[in-house]
């Protein structure tokens, strides 16, 4: 299936996906095992709709737009760096799912979508930021990566070193977020999705 076509409708459709994405990125809960820092949202959950319906650039186009609302109103307490680690992991979430789900549009097909694009993007990430995320951050705040590790040892017994950090930090807190969202996603998207069709004059 091609990507749709802009018009006036799914500009509008995709500005308030951005907007609700950002309202739900306020709307955030700590998780024990993790430091602070950390907290779940369901935040991709409108990029996945507009991904569904008009194609991965949408879907990263709406994550663009609740970053820069989500900043404009609430700043950055990371130097920026939060943000673009979101921004990243919610692009590269959405696009996998996207791609998995509009080539094989089936019930099925949206469970392996958000599947697959759950688990290797939970796997891609301990490497993202062991490689680039912690180091840019401990850079630009100035705080060693030692701090961070005692951070996670404080919640989780199990974080004794970088390494245990993303094995039984980022991993695990990853694999729920996106899960969280994908369950979520494959329960509302079929019913919504009607509506939703009817609105933008979409047949599939």
């Amino acid at each position: 299936m091609k990507t749709r076509k802009l018009n006036a409708k799914t500009i509008a459709f995709i500005g308030m996906l951005g907007a609700l994405a950002a309202v739900l990125m306020f709307v955030n809960v700590p998780i024990p095992f993790v430091p602070p820092f950390y907290r779940l949202d369901v935040s991709e959950l409108p990029a996945l709709f507009a991904g569904f319906f008009l194609g991965p650039v949408a879907g990263i186009i709406v994550t663009a737009i609740k970053i820069v609302i989500y900043t404009l109103v609430a700043g950055t307490s990371t130097g920026y760096v939060g943000e673009a680690m979101n921004f990243a992991g919610a692009a590269v979430f959405v696009v996998v799912a996207v791609l998995i789900y509009r080539a094989h549009r089936t019930k099925k097909g949206a469970i392996a979508a958000l599947t697959v694009s759950s688990v290797v993007c939970s796997i891609v990430w301990i490497f993202y930021n062991a490689y680039i995320a912690f180091p840019l951050y401990t850079k630009v705040m100035g705080i060693p990566m030692e701090a961070l590790v005692q951070m996670g040892t404080a919640v989780n017994p199990l974080i004794k070193s970088e390494l245990t950090f993303m094995l039984f930090g980022v991993f695990p807190f990853n694999l729920i977020k996106h899960g969280v969202t994908s369950v979520i996603t494959f329960l509302v998207y079929k019913k919504a999705s009607n509506v939703l069709r009817g609105m933008l004059g979409i047949e599939d």
